[in-house]
């Protein structure tokens, strides 16, 4: 008996070593590392894979054959209306201009104002050979023309106011010629206003010039009057000496 109770006694204290040492022998698991940093490491970029262009799948062979058999729609015709339009007005034909020939009395006419002009540039010698020659022309031809330059010529060649009465005489002359030209007759008319003008402003001048000289001659006659009333008299001897002394 006693025996019994010491081989369960030794077989529970087997026992309970062997619990006591199952602990001890398993060994405990790691401890997980600590992370220092807060933030979390950013994942490395995947790398970038280049894929090849797509290219067009060309359609199968039977869909080609099959869309080449089949009709092309026509699209019906197109019905041309027609809009009458309104007909173009034509633009009316350019004026067709007529050049007239001058007649002889134009050409004469334009022939005066050319030597009319062609006076202001000749000289004093020139001018009266001009003279010259149109009165001898004018004792032959009796012409309206000729009047009026030599009518001008002797306005130029003035050397008294006979020449300016010349010149009315034959520019009244000219005026009066019923069936002369009516452009020379109007040039004539035209030029006799202003030799008229000419001549009343020179009779002006002439008129003023002798009422002055008619004063200066007063003025005197009344000092010499004066001075044989002095010598008269008595008085003053010694003014009238020295005035015939002087």
């Amino acid at each position: 008996m006693r025996a019994r109770v010491v081989s369960l006694l030794l077989a529970g204290g087997v026992a309970i070593t062997g619990c006591a040492a199952t602990p001890a022998a398993i060994d405990p698991p790691a401890p997980a590392p600590v992370v220092t940093s807060t933030a979390a490491a950013a994942p490395a970029p995947a790398p970038l894979i280049e894929s090849p262009p797509i290219e067009p799948v060309p359609p199968p062979v039977t869909q080609i054959a099959q869309a080449a058999a089949e009709p092309v729609p026509v699209p019906p015709p197109t019905q041309v209306v027609t809009v009458p339009s309104t007909p173009a007005t034509a633009p009316p034909p350019a004026p067709i201009v007529v050049t007239a020939e001058p007649s002889a009395e134009e050409k004469e006419f334009a022939a005066l104002l050319a030597d009319l002009q062609r006076y202001n540039t000749l000289s004093g010698d020139e001018l009266r050979r001009e003279q010259q020659t149109l009165t001898a022309a004018l004792t032959r031809t009796r012409s309206d023309a000729v009047r009026v330059r030599l009518a001008v010529l002797h306005t130029l060649t003035r050397q008294s106011l006979q020449d300016d009465q010349r010149a009315l005489a034959l520019f009244d002359a000219v005026v009066k010629s019923a069936p002369g030209s009516a452009s020379v007759r109007q040039l004539a008319a035209v030029l006799s206003v202003q030799v008229a003008e000419r001549v009343r402003a020179v009779r002006d001048e002439q008129a003023r010039s002798e009422a002055a000289l008619q004063k200066l001659e007063a003025l005197r006659a009344m000092e010499r009057s004066l001075l044989r009333d002095r010598v008269r008299s008595g008085g003053g001897g010694g003014g009238a000496g020295s005035g015939g002394g002087n």
